[in-house]
């Protein structure tokens, strides 16, 4: 594409490009990226990048601003002047083209990358990239990392600064992985490029850079805290004081929620968080609200979702129907609490997408009631579920059955 603002219909075409640069600068790129910066009125970037293609530079050089975004909104002020935003490696990888895009048209942008940190670092290690777990932390929870520690398994994390590592250390051995080789990659493709690997337990690198990625080789130890991978958590690996969707209840409710990938979730009287949280650990881009009007319930549930590294979840403390007013609007819902309380299955089912599903269950004849009477005008289907665990009686075993649970899963015409 050539260099013309304009097209003959006077369409605006490529005004923007969005250039990745190395830790090597300006010699790791190509003619074009060369030309382009050299001819931009306005060059945006970062300090450090502004600083390593300054020799090129001809126009006005503007530092990202805080908060962010308004710096985007500079970048989309300039429409049809041609402007360069520089960004580190592949900027559609966790970068600023991302951002970019969601207010400037595809067709109004060339896009120059370089290789990733994550590509650098795999190639450094020579890791297959598309077996490895890639979580980016920059300005990001380090509880991103908690649902891919798995044994066995390998994680390029990309951290925000220098103490990044010593903190990625120190949660693998709190969580039972202190043993997983933990290697610190700084500067890739610099002049200060630095590669060191170390226990977990016995991290102990200092001066390290603040440009760096972390890969762990995940080796669990007894005790580790591993999130298994089907529905249906152990119930001890959650903090909750008994309200809680048993653990055999909750992998039949999951399958009725019928999580599908990007989909947002209401979990009304959420108790201790566990449904939302299977429900966002099914696939990084799940979403939930967890409703609760208990001050107590509400911080276990944020306590909870960072333990399983989903921080993410949305808590909404108070009571439905009241709390749900101005929520997005919900692919799925679970009531689990509440829902024979006036105005809660009405306010539920109004707010609810076409073809979304609901999901209820009762313990109380009460609530039973609700779902019958539903169930009846709305249809749906109705299920029992009849659970018994094996316990001592004296010196035997039997059976004690718990509370049977009415499910009432419906999809909204």
């Amino acid at each position: 594409m050539g260099d013309d603002q304009t097209s003959s219909n006077g369409n605006i075409l490529a005004w923007l490009t969005i250039i990745g640069l190395g830790e090597d600068g300006l010699p790791g790129l190509g003619d074009e990226a060369k030309r382009r910066i050299a001819s931009a009125s306005v060059v945006f970037g970062g300090a450090r990048h502004l600083e390593l293609a300054a020799p090129l530079v001809a126009g006005e050089q503007h530092s990202w601003l805080s908060p962010f975004e308004r710096s985007v909104e500079a970048v989309v002020a300039l429409r049809g002047t041609p402007v360069v935003v520089l960004a580190s490696g592949d900027p559609f990888f966790f970068g600023v083209g991302v951002t970019l895009s969601r207010q400037i048209a595809r067709s109004e942008m060339r896009v120059l990358p370089a290789p990733s940190s994550f590509s650098l670092a795999a190639s450094r290690l020579g890791w297959a990239l598309q077996d490895t777990a890639i979580v980016s932390l920059h300005g990001r929870p380090l509880d991103l990392t908690r649902p891919h520690l798995q044994p066995g398994s390998r994680i390029l994390a990309l951290t925000s600064d220098e103490q990044g590592p010593g903190q990625l250390a120190q949660l693998l051995v709190e969580n039972g992985f202190g043993r997983s080789r933990l290697t610190v990659l700084e500067a890739l493709g610099g002049a200060q490029e630095r590669v060191t690997s170390q226990l977990a337990a016995q991290f102990s690198l200092t001066e390290i850079n603040p440009l760096n990625i972390c890969a762990v080789e995940v080796v669990a130890e007894t005790g580790a805290r591993i999130l298994p991978l089907a529905p249906g958590l152990d119930d001890g690996l959650f903090e909750h004081d008994g309200q809680i969707t048993k653990r055999e209840v909750r992998a039949l409710t999951l399958s009725a929620l019928a999580p599908r990938r990007g989909e947002l979730l209401w979990d009304i009287g959420a108790g201790s968080g566990s449904i939302g949280i299977e429900w966002m650990l099914s696939d990084p881009a799940m979403r939930a609200v967890a409703v609760e009007g208990s001050d107590e319930r509400a911080e276990r549930i944020r306590r909870n979702a960072a333990k399983f590294g989903v921080p993410g979840l949305t808590v909404v403390h108070g009571t439905a129907p009241e709390a749900l007013a101005g929520l997005p609007s919900p692919d799925a819902i679970f009531i689990g609490g509440g829902g024979s309380e006036e105005g809660v299955m009405a306010a539920a089912i109004a707010a609810l997408k076409p073809g979304g599903r609901l999901v209820a269950n009762a313990v109380t004849t009460q609530m039973e009631a609700v779902l019958l009477t539903h169930q009846s005008r709305l249809g749906g289907s109705l299920i029992r579920i009849d659970i018994a665990r094996a316990s001592p009686v004296g010196a035997m075993t039997g059976w004690r059955p718990a509370m049977p649970v009415t499910q009432w899963s419906w999809v909204k015409p």
